[in-house]
């Protein structure tokens, strides 16, 4: 994609975000710029006053007050209609927001789980959040400033003129100075915007990289090299940045003079006092030309700082649609019931990207009241099949059934009452412990609750708590590694899902906690159709059946001393298993 047609997509986008509110921006727009127009009355009524006065010294207060009256109301209507047209866009950005906020949490709910796995928590924070308040300024109070802004110098203008055309080339004489520098200096922003970006993530790299070694760089006293490759990257950093900007700054200084107002002050009754001796327009019509000039800088800000907030918008805009973009899970046309929970893999094929398959060809059936084993090397598809299974994603070939019914086929409730999962890294919610065990439950009792939590082992620990069950996460409590999955483990007995896809959880627990995890799994698996990842094949020696993956297909199947004595790919990792159990234990 060219970058022309980039941009032309992102205005795309950022018109099709705010089309709902577009009639209340054209209000809200047509009112900022009478407002910006009523500003100049009070200069042209100054004006108007002084030509009066000296034309008729004596002249009455009956004279003087219709110009008077005339400037009271162009002030009053200039104030009511720019506090208007701020009323309105902000209301239309609060309305823009409620229903884009709206949008977004909808579309989080209809995306495969699968998508969360691809999309880290802060890119999503930053669409739904970040994204959206950056649309603030642009719908509030862009379009507005922005009428204004074009307004105010064209009416201006359009009084000089109608004064005299010699005064409105006097009043922008200033202009093309910092037109040409500030062209000048833009050349390649986007370009360096991207050297500048590359730059800082440099250094939060270095940051993160010392934070995350400091303990090792401590230990062996090499605190001073750790801080060399900080200082490197900011290095870096500062040369390349005081290195565009620096020759920046000295421009802006000085072009920035062509827009202050002792020069335009200057310039126009140096060029005042020119047209009076030529007697082109009279001193009068000079007051009121340099009261109309100093006016325009301002006006120049407000384009400078719109521009900004219009390329943020577009960019915020290109990720909200983007995320609104992504395909929903498809749900069933005619949502069936299944009979049973026997789990059954037929023909299934799955790939990521079109063209790339990372499983194929998979036939697998699971009983229930048995307990499945997935094992193999990393990558061989162990994950992303278990995972077709509570529809993460679905298989592009083949089908996963459930009681018969392809999982396509079950509604979105059903489904994920009938599957539960519990994965290595488990989502504690901010709340209480209790509104967390009742996630896929909320109409559990407390009893309920406690007879869950102690199947799972992790009742002791909770009732040991000051709150108890109403202890909150994060201020009263923070679970370790070990008692989160136990945590896990029985939010899922009180869901009491028929089928459980478990991505082992004693991966990373210390012995205590390993035993007390699988007491709780050997409680959780017990009468239902359990399919595990296995990471430690110590843990699934005695499961019914153990299904060995290699490069996305089936290699082997059968239980542990069967799979031994058939001194095949099984064979090979339990023996590659058991070395490193060995060397671990020897390092211990």
């Amino acid at each position: 994609m060219t970058k022309t047609s980039k941009t032309a997509g992102t205005k795309a986008a950022l018109t099709e975000l705010r089309r709902p509110i577009a009639g209340m921006t054209r209000v809200g727009v047509a009112l900022g710029a009478v407002g910006a127009v009523t500003t100049l009355v009070p200069f042209a009524g100054l004006a108007e006053l002084a030509r009066v006065l000296i034309s008729q010294p004596d002249a009455e207060v009956a004279t003087v007050v219709p110009v008077a009256a005339i400037v009271v109301a162009g002030i009053v209507i200039g104030w009511t209609c720019t506090g208007s047209a701020l009323w309105i866009t902000h209301l239309a950005d609060a309305r823009l927001q409620a229903r884009l906020r709206r949008r977004l949490v909808a579309k989080l709910g209809e995306v495969p789980l699968g998508w969360y796995g691809r999309t880290t928590s802060g890119a999503v924070r930053k669409v739904a959040q970040d994204d959206i308040d950056d649309l603030h300024h642009l719908v509030a109070h862009h379009d507005v400033e922005l009428a204004g802004a074009i307004a105010l110098p064209a009416a201006g203008v359009g009084y000089l003129l109608w004064i005299d055309w010699r005064l409105a080339v006097l009043a922008v004489a200033t202009l093309p100075i910092y037109v040409l520098a500030y062209a000048w200096m833009m050349r390649g922003f986007g370009e360096k915007m991207v050297q500048l970006d590359a730059g800082f993530a440099k250094v939060s790299a270095a940051i993160v990289d010392f934070v995350h070694g400091i303990a090792v760089v401590k230990t062996f006293g090499r605190t001073d090299r750790a801080h060399a490759g900080y200082r490197r990257a900011v290095g870096e950093f500062a040369e390349r940045y005081s290195g565009w900007v620096r020759p920046l700054v000295r421009l802006e200084a000085l072009t920035s003079m062509a827009l202050c107002v002792p020069v335009i002050t200057l310039t126009g009754l140096t060029g005042g006092i020119w047209f009076v001796t030529s007697g082109w327009v009279r001193p009068v019509d000079v007051l009121a030309e340099v009261l109309v000039a100093v006016m325009l800088p301002s006006t120049l800000q407000s384009l400078n700082q719109g521009i900004t907030a219009q390329r943020k918008a577009m960019a915020a805009a290109g990720r909200i649609v983007d995320l609104l973009a992504v395909p929903p899970l498809p749900p069933p046309r005619e949502p069936r019931q299944p009979q049973g929970h026997e789990v059954v893999f037929d023909d299934v094929g799955f790939g990521y990207q079109e063209g790339i398959e990372v499983l194929s060809g998979i036939r697998l059936t699971c009983r229930p009241g048995t307990v499945t084993a997935l094992v193999g090397p990393s990558g061989a598809g162990k994950s992303t099949l278990a995972t077709l299974v509570p529809r993460f994603y679905d298989a592009t070939s083949g089908s996963v059934r459930i009681g018969g019914v392809d999982v396509r086929e079950l509604a979105a409730a059903d489904l994920y009452r009938l599957v539960g999962f519990v994965l290595q890294d488990v989502r504690l919610l901010h709340g209480t412990v209790a509104e967390n065990l009742r996630l896929g439950r909320p109409g559990a009792s407390d009893d309920e609750l406690v007879t869950a939590a102690r199947a799972a082992r992790i009742h002791d620990r909770i009732n040991a708590l000051p709150q108890g069950y109403d202890s909150l996460l994060g201020a009263d409590v923070v679970f370790s590694g070990g008692e989160a999955q136990r945590l896990a483990i029985a939010r899922a007995l009180l869901a009491d899902a028929p089928v459980l896809v478990l991505d082992e959880a004693t991966a990373h627990a210390d012995p205590e906690s390993e035993a007390e995890i699988q007491d709780a799994l050997s409680e959780l698996a017990r009468g239902r159709t359990v399919l595990v990842i296995a990471h430690r094949l110590t843990s699934i020696t005695a499961v019914d059946q153990i299904v060995v993956l290699e490069n996305g297909r089936i290699t082997e199947r059968g239980r542990h001393r069967e799979l031994l004595a058939a001194a095949g790919p099984y064979s090979r990792l339990w023996a590659a298993h058991s070395r490193t159990e060995d060397q671990e234990g020897a390092v211990l």
